[in-house]
């Protein structure tokens, strides 16, 4: 995609069309408030561009029927989202519909080099599928802080060797368009936004425990990432003054207590104690315990499963209600792979969220697991290149 909108109308009147679909003449004007010769105008010098086409005759509203438009549909746009031990990768059209995706395991740690060969091939198989011919642009994101403007991680905990990494550069030329890097979960937010949980909320939190533990910031519909890149780094607030070594070099981080990986360790040491049978019946089967086994521990019932997600619920509860007092968001939404321990986790954030804040910021306030699943990070990749393309160059 070579062509940019020209000014502030063009653009409003495509992030309506990627985000309405298919509309008439008359319905963009209502919205975006032009005058019917100057939206002419401004869809014409869109339909000469080729970033959008008619699309036949809209329903009658009385006299004359107008064409309805839409975004070209051969637009394609890529997703890219990278997690500690898995890679999303998923193409859609203009309106991010999703036409195709891929899911593949990874180790973060093996560096961008490897990783981004992953992405590639991966990226290959879209094209050899038949669902695309080539990119006009790719969102990506990593599990860490990223310098949003250079597209480049920052010091990343559990990111051997990604510090200072082009991303960015280095993705725009093996792919030949434009390409947008941001962290993980400021991806995760505007996936739920666009298309999950969070559409008809404009300020909402959201929440990510995975691997690591972050938090999205959404501010009247757009992403706060702060003055350097990393708001929302929730996963490193002390909740144990005393507590475990962190992978960022402090103590008792909420990432160290009630991330995926403190979680299989915590697993891994109840099963080899003793302490939990059923644990040590899935380690002695697979060899290793994941975030996944405690989620089935517990939904079978098992105590030390249950009290293990209780605590570290009521952990994560405890900075959320802080977030809540400061920020008092409309919505909190909770996703990533530890989400797989459900309303136990669920019902014990809540708890705490609701018990330490005011009851004016909790009154109505929702907090809910998010809808998309592993598709929020690639929905959320490609609403973010598509908010740059989308924007006059």
């Amino acid at each position: 995609m070579t062509a940019r909108p020209a000014n502030t109308y063009q653009a409003h009147l495509l992030r309506l069309l990627r985000d309405s679909g298919r509309s008439s003449r008359a319905e963009l004007g209502e919205r975006i408030q032009l005058s019917r010769s100057k939206l002419a105008v401004e869809i014409d010098r869109l339909l000469e561009t080729g970033l959008v086409a008619t699309d036949g005759f809209a329903a009658s509203r009385g006299g004359r029927r107008s064409h309805s438009v839409r975004l070209a549909p051969g637009l394609r746009f890529l997703g890219v989202d990278i997690g500690a031990t898995s890679i999303d990768v998923a193409v859609t059209n203009g309106e991010l519909e999703v036409l195709g995706h891929l899911n593949d395991s990874t180790d973060v740690k093996n560096g961008p080099v490897a990783v981004f060969e992953q992405v590639l091939a991966m990226a290959e198989k879209l094209k050899e599928s038949g669902l695309v011919e080539g990119f006009d642009g790719v969102g990506v994101g990593v599990p860490g802080p990223v310098r949003f403007p250079e597209g480049v991680p920052v010091a990343p905990p559990i990111m051997p060797g990604w510090d200072g990494f082009p991303v960015r550069e280095a993705l725009s030329q093996e792919f030949g368009c434009s390409v947008m890097v941001d962290n993980d979960v400021n991806l995760m937010g505007l996936g739920e936004q666009h298309a999950g949980v969070a559409r008809s909320v404009a300020d909402f939190l959201c929440v990510k425990i995975g691997t690591g533990i972050g938090c999205g910031i959404i501010v009247g519909g757009q992403v706060y990432r702060g003055v350097t890149g990393c708001a929302g780094d929730i996963g490193h607030i002390q909740v144990d003054p005393q507590g475990r070594l962190c992978a960022c070099g402090n103590r008792g981080c909420l990432e160290a207590h009630f991330s995926g990986a403190a979680l299989a360790r915590d697993a891994e040491e109840a099963a080899r104690s003793g302490r939990s049978a059923h644990l040590a019946v899935r380690l002695e089967a697979s060899g290793r315990l994941t975030s996944a086994d405690l989620a089935a521990a517990a939904a079978a019932g098992d105590p030390v499963a249950l009290d293990m997600v209780r605590t570290g619920g009521e952990r994560v509860g405890q900075v959320i209600a802080g977030l809540v007092s400061f920020f008092n968001p409309g919505m909190v939404v909770i996703g990533g792979g530890v989400t797989g321990l459900g309303h136990t986790l669920l019902a014990s954030v809540r708890s705490q969220v609701y018990r330490r804040s005011l009851p004016l910021a909790t009154g109505n306030l929702p907090i809910v697991l998010g809808e998309l699943g592993g598709m929020a990070g690639v929905i959320g990749a490609t609403r973010l290149i598509s908010d740059h393309l989308f924007s006059p160059a």
